[in-house]
């Protein structure tokens, strides 16, 4: 691909954003942003401070002494706090649960916009999460808006869980998603919304990489 073109993959919870934006860029040889995992990332280490998720001021304070790094691992992309891995710790029930109330305070995201407009400035960039063809980069050249089902998405994230190893239950996580689609949507600042100029593209029935397949076309087109 000659032009490096920035490329906005928004959706709810469990749309396979972070999936399909990972293989997209590795087939590009973009650079991959999680900007959900950011977030996640300041979520767990202010429970672990006991940081009030939702006073935005004192949470701008922790996010303010806070390194959050994101580099290429053998198999997924790694989340460090501070030059600690935390990875699988940011994927916890109790961190998935809280993450919506720190994503919208104003501070918050006022920050962690500066910080992922300043990755995107060279382009080349795949990012992924709720505003970012809409709020954090509304100049992508291309936009995609993922949206399945909220019974598949929980089905999704049922199976990731137990093949992992972890205890689930499929009725709580499709109430935690349907609370969570709530809270996005309905928030003040940045709220979940596709872009005027976005592509919509329904998962429900799509494997990942028929998915992927598809904005690597689109991808091409608009290079």
């Amino acid at each position: 691909m000659n032009k490096r073109i920035n490329i906005a993959i928004d959706g709810p919870a469990g749309a396979g954003k972070s999936t399909v934006a990972r293989k997209v860029a590795d087939y590009l040889s973009f650079l991959y942003i999680d900007t959900g995992a950011m977030y996640r990332a300041l979520t767990f280490k202010a429970i672990e401070k006991n940081v009030d998720l939702e006073d935005g001021p004192s949470l701008k304070l922790l996010l303010d002494k806070t390194v959050i790094d994101l580099q290429v691992g053998e198999k997924e992309q790694l989340v460090l706090i501070d030059h600690r891995n935390v990875t699988t710790e940011i994927r916890s029930s109790h961190v998935t649960n809280n993450v919506s109330f720190v994503a919208r305070q104003s501070e918050v995201r006022e920050e962690m916009v500066k910080r992922q407009k300043l990755l995107a400035e060279r382009g080349g960039v795949v990012m992924d999460g709720r505003d970012i063809g809409t709020h954090v980069l509304p100049k992508s050249e291309l936009k995609v808006f993922l949206s399945a089902s909220v019974e598949e998405r929980a089905s999704r994230r049922y199976k990731e869980l137990v093949d992992n190893g972890i205890e689930a239950n499929y009725e709580q996580i499709k109430e935690e998603i349907a609370l969570r689609d709530k809270r996005d949507t309905e928030r003040e600042v940045a709220p979940l919304v596709k872009a005027s100029d976005a592509i919509e593209i329904d998962t429900t029935t799509m494997t990942i990489l028929e998915v992927v397949d598809h904005i690597l076309q689109l991808a091409k087109e608009r290079a």
